[in-house]
C-alpha cells in the first residue's frame, strides 16, 4: 500500500490510561470547584485566577516524574515574569499619582503668579489711600492748633467770669434743681462713655496683634490642609492595593486623628467581605479601639456604636467585652440597647450581654435600663440599692419593671418593708396587673406563697397597703376565689369587713383602707 494510501485514512488519537484520564479529571474538578469557591471568573481576579492554575502546575509536575525538571524551570521563569509584572504594576501606580502632581505644578505657579500681581496692585491702592489720609490728618491738627491759639488770647482778654453751659437755657442755668439733673446726666453719659471705651473700641496695638494671630492661624490650617491631603493619598494608595490592615493601622495613627471619621470608616466599609481574611472594617475599628488610650479625647460616638455593631454582627463578642471594658470609648443609649437585644437573640451570651448593657447604662445615667440588667441578672439586692439611692423612680416605672423582669424574687424584695421602710410597690397593685397583662401563673405564684401566711400576716398585708383602695382588695378577693385559693379570699374579705366604720364592702365603695385613720 502507497503512502498515499496511507494519509487518506484517519489518524486515531492517542489512547490514554486510565489513571491519566483519572488525573485529567481531578484536575478539572479542582479548577471549577476553586473558580466557584472565590468567585473567579474567567476575567479575573487575577491573583486568586493566578493562585489556582499555579496549584494546578505543581500538580502536573508532580504526577509527570519525566518532563519534572524542563516543568519546573518552566514554571520558575513563568512565576519570576508574573511577578515582575506586579512590580511593574505598583511601580505604574505610584509613577502615575507622582506625574499627576507635577502636571499640578505649572497651574499651580501661574495661580500665585496672578495673585502676587492682584495683591501688589491692592498694596499700591492702600498706600496712596494712606497718604492722602494723613495728609487729611495733618491739615486737621493744624487747624486744630492755630484754633487753640485764638481760644486762649480770647479767655486772657475777656473779662467775663461766666459762659453759658452748653445743652440749658440762661433760666435753667440758674435753678438749682436743673443744675443737679444735668450734672447726673452728665455723669451717666460720662459713665457709658467709659464702658464703651472699654468694651466697643480696642488699641491699634490690639488690632495689629490679632492680626499676626490671625496670619499664624491660616498657615497653621494650610500646613493641615497639605498633610491631610498627603495622608489621605498614602491611605487611598495601601486600600488599592489592598493593604487593608496597614491602612487601618495608618488611620489609626494618623496626626491629630484626622482620618478617624465616619469617611474612612465607609470606605473599609464598601470593600465588603473578602472570602478567606479578617472583615477589612473590623480591622479598621480593632486599630482605632486599642489607640484609643493614647489621645486626650475618646473615640466619638458614632463610631463606637458602629464598632459594636460591626463586631457583633462578626459574632466577635469578645472583641465587643474588651472594648467596653478597657477602651477610651464614648457610650451612648443605642450602644446599649443593640448589646441588650444581642443578648435577647443569642442566650448563650446573655448574661455577658446584660453586664455590658449595664455598664454602658451606668455611664449615660439610664439608671432605669441599668436596673432592668440587674434584675434580668438576678441582682435584686443591687437593684434594689439603685432603686433607693434614684430619686427619678416611680410607681409605674416599677410597674414596667416587674413586666419587663416577672420574677418572684424581685417582686418580694419590692412589696417587702426594707430597713423599717414601707415597701415601695403596693402587693395589691402589682397582683392586679400581672392578672391584666396575661401574666397569670407569676400571679398565682405570688398569691400561692401569701397563702402560707397566717391570717394576721394577710391583715397586715391588707392594712399597711395604702396604694390599693377596697374596691382593689376587693377585686384580688375575688380573683382569689376563682383560681382556687378560697382560704385567702375569705381572710382577705374578713380584713376589710373588719375595719372601723365598715360594714360591708360594695362595687360603688372607693374609701381607702387607712381613711379612719385621718377621723
Amino acid at each position: 500500500m502507497s503512502v498515499q494510501e496511507v494519509n487518506k485514512h484517519a489518524v486515531l488519537p492517542p489512547i490514554i490510561s486510565r489513571s491519566d484520564k483519572d488525573f485529567l479529571e481531578s484536575i478539572q474538578r479542582y479548577i471549577i470547584t476553586e473558580t466557584k469557591r472565590v468567585g473567579c471568573n474567567e476575567e479575573g481576579p487575577a491573583d486568586e485566577y493566578y493562585t489556582i492554575y499555579r496549584n494546578v502546575f505543581d500538580k502536573v509536575i508532580d504526577y509527570v516524574n519525566a518532563y519534572k525538571s524542563i516543568l519546573t524551570s518552566i514554571k520558575k521563569e513563568y512565576d519570576a515574569f508574573i511577578e515582575t509584572i506586579k512590580k511593574g504594576r505598583r511601580t505604574a501606580f505610584y509613577l502615575h499619582g507622582k506625574l499627576k502632581v507635577l502636571a499640578a505644578e505649572p497651574t499651580a505657579l501661574v495661580y500665585h503668579q496672578r495673585r502676587a500681581v492682584q495683591l501688589e496692585a491692592k498694596i499700591r491702592i492702600i498706600e496712596n489711600n494712606s497718604t492722602a489720609i494723613q495728609l487729611q490728618i495733618d491739615e486737621m491738627k493744624q487747624l486744630r492748633m492755630e484754633y487753640d491759639k485764638k481760644e486762649v488770647k480770647l479767655c486772657a482778654s475777656s473779662r467775663q467770669l461766666w459762659k453759658p453751659i452748653p445743652g440749658m437755657t440762661l433760666q435753667d442755668s440758674v435753678n438749682l434743681e436743673a443744675l443737679n439733673k444735668h450734672k447726673q446726666h452728665l455723669e451717666d453719659k460720662y459713665i457709658k462713655l467709659k464702658q464703651d471705651m472699654s468694651t466697643e473700641y480696642v488699641p491699634a496695638q490690639k488690632k495689629a496683634d490679632l492680626d499676626e494671630e490671625m496670619i499664624v492661624l491660616l498657615n497653621r490650617r494650610d500646613i493641615a490642609e497639605n498633610l491631610n491631603k498627603d495622608l489621605k493619598f498614602r491611605f487611598n494608595e495601601l486600600i488599592s492595593l489592598g493593604e487593608y490592615e496597614r491602612a487601618a493601622y495608618f488611620a489609626a495613627n494618623s496626626p491629630k486623628r484626622i482620618l478617624q471619621n465616619t469617611g474612612t470608616m465607609n470606605k473599609f466599609k464598601a470593600v465588603g467581605k473578602i472570602r478567606g481574611k479578617p472583615l477589612p472594617l473590623l480591622l479598621f475599628f480593632e486599630a482605632i479601639f486599642s489607640t484609643s488610650q493614647a489621645f486626650k479625647r475618646p473615640i466619638n460616638a458614632d463610631l463606637t456604636m458602629e464598632g459594636i455593631k460591626c463586631g457583633l454582627s462578626e459574632e466577635r463578642l469578645d472583641l465587643v467585652t474588651h472594648w467596653i471594658t478597657q477602651e477610651k470609648l464614648t457610650f451612648s443609649e443605642k450602644a446599649g440597647d443593640t448589646i441588650f437585644a444581642y443578648g435577647e437573640q443569642h442566650t448563650y451570651y446573655k448574661a455577658k450581654c446584660l453586664a455590658l448593657a449595664q455598664i454602658i447604662y451606668n455611664e449615660c445615667g439610664l439608671h432605669k435600663k441599668a436596673i432592668l440588667c440587674l434584675c434580668k441578672q438576678g441582682q435584686f439586692n443591687e437593684a434594689m440599692e439603685h432603686i433607693h439611692q434614684s430619686k427619678d423612680i416611680n410607681i409605674d416605672d416599677l410597674i414596667q419593671l416587674i413586666t419587663a423582669c416577672p420574677q418572684i424574687d424581685l417582686i418580694r424584695c419590692l412589696t417587702q418593708e426594707r430597713n423599717g421602710k414601707p415597701p415601695i410597690l403596693s402587693f395589691g397593685l402589682a397582683v392586679l396587673h400581672l392578672f391584666s397583662v396575661d401574666m397569670k401563673e407569676v400571679g398565682m405564684s405570688l398569691l400561692q406563697e401569701v397563702s402560707k401566711g397566717k391570717k394576721d400576716v394577710i391583715e397586715h398585708l391588707v392594712m399597711n397597703d395604702i396604694f390599693c383602695s377596697l374596691e382593689k382588695w376587693e377585686e384580688i378577693a375575688n380573683i382569689c376565689l376563682q383560681n382556687g385559693f378560697i382560704n385567702l379570699s375569705n381572710d382577705i374579705m374578713s380584713t376589710l369587713r373588719s375595719q372601723a366604720g365598715v360594714s360591708e364592702v360594695s362595687e360603688d365603695d372607693t374609701t381607702n383602707i387607712m381613711e379612719h385613720v385621718f377621723w
